[in-house]
């Protein structure tokens, strides 16, 4: 698709700029705590550039699969029906490709301009009706101070902290971009926390997708 940058990567392979974008990757896990072989789809929302990043965790190893963004620039920039299309199209692409076992989507906090904050909340409304769709993938959000923190050790670390951690972390041969690097920040911290949810979830009669919250989190 047009509107998808998409970047698949081995490691010790330069990556590759294909039609479509997804990044993949795999994480450390206390034994029969959660799911071997787990892919999460890791989703940075955003009006213009939507990132996103696929891993596999399966034991203590992570595996890097592809990362990239969805542009929306193609729409008229006051057409926001148009631009929202594009993010569900790109992000139901993604899914329909990779077929991720769970999501996880960074939460949106208000900012000074409240409507940045409205656009980019129905940015965010677009990617995860897409994640959901008619299967209903299981869908966590973080805050961006949870995957700082899970990344890089500190909710304040820089843009260029997340990328060299990212890098490092999935031993990739360059760096991520920026948008890339969150998305893929977003499912190594799931990752981690997955064996935390999944206690939880042996531990309650919680409905299926019923709503829970975890240090800030959010899981349905």
């Amino acid at each position: 698709m047009d509107h998808v940058a998409n970047a698949a990567m081995a490691t010790g392979v330069a990556v590759a700029a294909i039609a479509a974008g997804v990044s993949h990757a795999s994480i450390a896990r206390p034994a029969d705590a959660w799911p071997a072989g787990m892919r999460i789809l890791g989703i940075d929302p955003g009006l213009q550039r939507t990132g996103f990043g696929v891993i596999d965790a399966d034991g203590a190893a992570l595996r890097y699969v592809a990362s990239g963004t969805i542009g929306t620039q193609e729409a008229a920039r006051g057409n926001l029906p148009a631009r929202l299309k594009l993010i569900v199209d790109g992000v139901a692409e993604l899914r329909a490709t990779y077929q991720p076992d769970a999501a996880s989507v960074e939460i949106v906090f208000v900012n000074v301009n409240p409507q940045s904050t409205l656009l980019l909340g129905q940015a965010r409304g677009a990617a995860l009706a897409a994640l959901v769709g008619a299967a209903g993938l299981p869908v966590t959000e973080y805050t961006a101070l949870q995957m700082k923190k899970a990344i890089v050790g500190h909710g304040l670390a820089t843009k260029p902290q997340v990328q060299e951690m990212v890098r490092r972390l999935l031993q990739l041969p360059g760096l991520p971009g920026k948008d890339a690097a969150d998305a893929l920040g977003l499912a190594i911290t799931h990752a981690h926390a997955a064996r935390h949810f999944a206690a939880i979830g042996a531990a309650t009669a919680l409905a299926p997708r019923s709503h829970a919250r975890f240090k800030g989190g959010r899981t349905y």
